[in-house]
């Protein structure tokens, strides 16, 4: 595939704010010219550009962004999360680290693909078109991005190691075909996720009721790593505890036992078996339910009487409810047929109902009305039992009250008197020995079981990476030999919007010959599931154009795991699930190494994930119909307090997510041209820190123009050509020196940690912007080494931040640069530059504040020396006067004294 460039930049509007000079008169800072300057400069010696041999002894850092969708618009979202990732790697750089940082594009999918239909063009020209667009909006943020590795999942030279690793998968048994249960479209003759089924059970695309149909489908053995996807999120230490958490409930391991229930029948058919988590309430089992697909599920099977009903209930099923709603269904039917309790060798019924699924377990589940709350309402809504019965109660119980009888008791607790001779057992006792004697009698055994299921990876749509198989009428399922990938999609093929995918019409492609036995064949009409593509790409990076792996070994060994995976957290399950689980195999099959000095290890793929919370527009509504207000709607004379034109009323002031229909979306690339790419930036990363939403809100982007002006304007009150004048001893520097000095190294030390560890930009930021309020109001000559130090500290820990107004500040301290700021090392803190002469102490009398004494430093944790100094002032001596001291309580390292008078 081919990427369109586009040559024309898009049109730029002047930004621009006065400030005055240190020796001139008020004059205009004109932000888009120094950024025109820059990127000139930068586009013939990109600002990190170094010989081969300055990086060989450096060592790696990953930083990377979740690749976007091409769409043909950045949205805020994609600018604040590139902003955090191109900060990071310009700041990794400045430390002296070979930083690898690219960019891609998930290029595949249904939406490229709708969108083509829609226009009338071929998802190859609009996802290129998008490409080129989008990188032009890119370009316009100032990220430093290496486009030498740029890729795209819909390009040959990419998919064809996407089918690569599949018969990978295959041939380690990990990717399968069986039949399976699918949301399926009659119309658009496709398969849908959950997330694409409406409340009504209807395509989020063609409006058709969704059908529950059987297909045969390709997998993904995920659950085959389920034990390692599981125990290892205890190695990431660097992620969010909410992201391992949803990660954990979707893995959802369950210990328990499986029980045996012969079914009563006169035709021989297996056991149902069960599984549970609570092997306690096995006595108060009352019924069993089975899927809709359970081969009991049988005209030949079911008894005469119940058949018609039990088989025109699945049916039905299949025409009215999706996946989603059919797991919330208290739906069912009675089948006819009964299975004996293994334990009581009772006849208990056994149900058919949607909530069971054939994929998950054995398709059979026990029914316990009395505790578990969702039996209990399938137990009401089919009238299954009239009493049912509590096996289990609460350990500690009033002796004169009764468990109550109307709702479940879920809790675990002490076995009654329906549990045999387990009663008056608690529940994690009993457990044990149930398990223990039903494994003597052969009817049970301990069993864990995932909520994890294997990854449906099949899609009957056309705009996807195809499945590389044949199907032989001989041989079956044969796999395409190596040499002869990729198996590329046809171009030439016809979109109509309804009916099965173009591959299934394609003649010339779909038939060939069999890779065995050059029969007659068909090739595989399903395309990947685009978390495939997703999933193993930042790998791909390491080793962008090996033609003859998906990557070298040493080279990926070397560059993983990513030290900073940076996207949104909406990708907390899939995405980063399936990208785990293919690092895992591809570790286990030797395709890289981990080092001792691989942190997290055991083919964990992200050592920190850095999640950012969504961009909320500012969003007004009329105060009266509550309805959202186009622009032209609004009067903003006063924009701190729009109101409604028609009506003259103040509007509604919300922040709501970005959409077409609120009328609050923001385009990034006009915020950009009116208020310029570095206030942007830091507006972005100032706003929230990075996992919070952020309220955008560019009438507050002029503060952070006002500071980068008062940044230029300090850099030009001490240009110099000295810069390596030696820093004096600190026993030399007069009083003010020491203090500036001093907030320069704890800058130093508090941003450093900002960009290493807490990430917390806008702390970042705002430590910048007292530094430079420090150096504007001390009395330190502006031709002392302290205050150039100071200066040259805050323009470097700005460059990552704000890079064009970092560089024309850098310039204007050193008039004949031999470098520019981004080849300057990233300044260092001195444990020594940070210790106080003196410390600001409260002063409590009686535990209530009543003044700030400055104590020598030395003197903090001497109480008797606090309260003479504390004295000898005249507040002091107002509150303690001629009180005696009966006990001095120092507190917080000296900065706080209470004196008990």
């Amino acid at each position: 595939m081919s990427f369109l460039r586009l040559t024309q930049r898009l049109p730029q509007r002047s930004h621009t704010l006065s400030y005055r000079h240190a020796s001139t008169q008020r004059s205009p800072l004109d932000f888009a010219k120094i950024e025109t300057k820059w990127r000139k400069r930068w586009a013939e010696a990109p600002p990190f550009q170094q010989g081969t041999k300055d990086l060989a002894d450096k060592p790696n850092y990953y930083v990377l962004s979740m690749f976007p969708y091409p769409s043909g618009l950045l949205h805020m979202g994609h600018v604040r999360v590139y902003t955090i990732s191109d900060t990071l790697q310009r700041f990794r750089r400045m430390q002296g680290y070979n930083v690898l940082h690219p960019m891609g594009w998930d290029a595949f999918g249904l939406p490229a693909e709708n969108a083509a239909i829609e226009r009338g063009i071929h998802p190859a020209e609009w996802t290129t078109k998008n490409i080129a667009i989008m990188k032009e909006q890119m370009d316009k943020l100032m990220l430093d991005l290496d486009w030498s590795r740029e890729l795209a999942t819909c390009d040959p030279s990419y998919y064809r190691w996407t089918q690569y690793l599949f018969l990978e998968l295959y041939k380690a048994g990990l990717a399968y075909q069986k039949e399976a249960v699918v949301n399926w479209d009659p119309v658009d003759q496709t398969v849908l996720a959950n997330e694409q089924v409406d409340h009504e059970g209807r395509s989020w695309r063609s409006g058709a009721l969704v059908e529950r149909k059987k297909l045969k489908q390709w997998f993904f053995k995920v659950t085959e790593f389920a034990d390692d996807l599981l125990k290892d999120l205890d190695l990431l230490e660097n992620w969010p505890d909410r992201v391992k958490q949803m990660q954990r409930h979707w893995i959802g391991k369950s210990k328990g036992a499986e029980f045996n229930f012969p079914i009563s029948s006169a035709k021989e058919v297996d056991p149902l078996t069960v599984f549970t988590s609570r092997p306690d309430t096995i006595f108060g089992v009352q019924y069993l339910v089975v899927s809709p697909e359970h081969p009991l599920i049988d005209k030949d099977r079911l008894p005469a009487e119940h058949a018609e009903e039990a088989l025109a209930f699945v049916e039905g099923l299949k025409k009215v409810q999706g996946m989603e709603e059919a797991e919330q269904s208290k739906k069912g039917v009675f089948t006819g047929l009964y299975a004996k309790h293994p334990l009581t060798d009772e006849n208990i019924p056994i149900y058919v109902a949607s909530y069971v699924l054939s994929d998950y377990g054995t398709g059979a589940v026990m029914g316990v009305p009395a505790h578990d709350k969702r039996d209990w309402e399938f137990c009401q809504a089919n009238k299954v039992v009239e009493n049912v019965k509590f096996v289990v109660e609460p350990a500690i119980q009033e002796a004169d009250k009764a468990l109550p009888q109307d709702e479940p008791f879920t809790a675990q607790g002490v076995l009654t008197a329906l549990s045999g001779k387990y009663q008056g057992m608690k529940s994690k006792e009993a457990m044990k020995l149930i398990v223990r004697d039903t494994m003597e009698t052969g009817f049970g055994r301990p069993a864990t079981q995932y909520r994890l299921k294997d990854w449906l990876l099949s899609r009957q749509r056309y705009w996807g990476a195809p499945i590389p198989i044949v199907h032989c009428p001989s041989c079956k399922v044969v796999p395409v030999p190596q040499e002869d990938l990729p198996v590329e999609l046809p171009l030439n093929v016809a979109f109509s919007g309804r009916g099965a995918s173009p591959l299934a019409g394609a003649d010339d492609w779909v038939n060939c010959k069999c890779p065995k036995c050059q029969g007659p064949a068909k090739r595989e009409t399903d395309t990947m599931d685009t978390f495939v593509d997703s999933s193993w790409y930042f790998m791909r990076f390491t080793d962008a154009h090996n033609k003859a792996l998906p990557f070298d070994s040493i080279k990926a060994s070397s560059q993983l795991p990513v030290d900073v995976y940076i996207g949104g957290v909406e990708h907390a399950i899939l995405h980063l699930l399936y990208s785990r689980f293919f690092s895992k195999f591809l570790l286990k099959q030797g395709a890289y190494q981990t080092t001792p000095e691989t942190k997290p290890g055991n083919g964990e793929p992200f050592n920190v994930l850095l999640t950012q919370g969504m961009v909320h527009g500012r969003t007004l509504k009329d105060p009266d119909t509550l309805r959202f207000l186009k622009p032209d709607e609004v009067d903003h004379s006063d924009p701190a307090h729009p109101k409604v034109k028609s009506t003259g009323k103040e509007t509604l002031v919300t922040y709501e997510k970005m959409s077409k229909s609120k009328y609050n979306g923001v385009d990034p690339v006009a915020v950009v041209n009116e208020q310029g790419v570095d206030a942007t930036r830091l507006h972005m990363l100032y706003k929230a820190p990075p996992s919070e939403v952020l309220e955008w809100d560019d009438t507050s982007i002029v503060g952070m123009q006002r500071w980068l002006s008062k940044v230029l304007k300090l850099a030009h009150s001490c240009s110099t050509t000295t810069q390596d004048t030696a820093i004096p001893p600190l026993d030399t520097m007069t009083d003010a020196e020491r203090d500036l000095n001093r907030t320069a190294h704890q800058t130093i030390k508090q941003v450093t940690d900002a960009l290493t560890t807490s990430f917390g930009f806008n702390t970042a930021i705002s430590d910048l912007i007292k530094l430079t309020n420090a150096i504007s109001a001390s009395d330190v000559a502006a031709t002392s080494p302290i205050y150039q130090n100071a200066v040259r500290s805050l323009v470097t820990m700005m460059a990552p931040m704000a890079p064009c107004m970092a560089e024309e500040s850098w310039e204007a301290l050193s008039p004949s640069p031999q470098t520019g700021v981004f080849q300057q090392t990233w300044p260092l803190w001195e444990e020594d530059a940070l210790v106080k002469d003196t410390v600001d102490c409260v002063i409590q009398v009686n535990g209530k504040t009543r003044l700030t004494v400055p104590i020598p430093a030395s003197l903090v944790a001497n109480a008797d020396q606090v309260e003479q100094l504390t004295r000898a002032t005249p507040q002091g001596q107002k509150w303690l006067g001629n009180h005696s001291v009966r006990k001095a309580i120092v507190a917080k390292n000296g900065a706080l004294v209470n004196f008990i008078v």
